[in-house]
């Protein structure tokens, strides 16, 4: 009983550390702060919920990325949210952690699982191991989406100037 209490202490410390990191990674998704914050609040329940399937404590950052990501790609499945207008884009940078909106368009325009490695490893720091744990992928599998996200963002802003 008591790594019961210990694995959901834990989740709470990890959520409350990143709660930002989440936040930033689903409002680059829906590209509305209402939205974003209810994505990862329903992230978090989810988490706390089933902390009883947590395997390792080890991996519990790892495992509330992934819940996060599911809750992101389920909200914009059953959403179906529209991408905002190049007009609205200037109102977003006041408040995006992306200083340069012609990186942002680029990336906007990139497929999601493209977008996301990018994301993880340039945006939150994460290192190739984990975000291969992230995605449940292979590291090669991450690094050939990584060189393959990065060629398409060179030649995207490429063609922005």
């Amino acid at each position: 009983m008591f790594f019961e209490n210990t694995k959901v202490d834990i989740i709470e410390k990890i959520i409350c550390e990143k709660y930002n990191i989440y936040y930033r990674l689903a409002y680059s998704y829906v590209h509305n702060e209402e939205d974003a914050a209810d994505i990862v609040q329903e992230g978090a329940y989810k988490a706390i919920k089933r902390s009883d399937s947590l395997k390792n404590k080890e991996y519990a950052s790892t495992w509330i990325y992934r819940i996060m990501l599911n809750e992101i790609f389920r909200f914009l499945g059953t959403h179906k949210t529209e991408y905002l207008e190049n007009e609205d884009i200037d109102e977003l940078t006041a408040e995006d952690n992306y200083k340069d909106i012609d990186l942002w368009c680029a990336l906007e325009k990139m497929s999601k699982e493209d977008r996301l490695v990018i994301q993880l490893k340039y945006f939150e720091d994460m290192k190739l191991d984990e975000i291969a744990d992230v995605l449940n992928e292979n590291v090669n599998t991450v690094k050939s989406r990584l060189y393959r996200g990065l060629k398409k963002l060179k030649i995207e802003l490429t063609l922005q100037e």
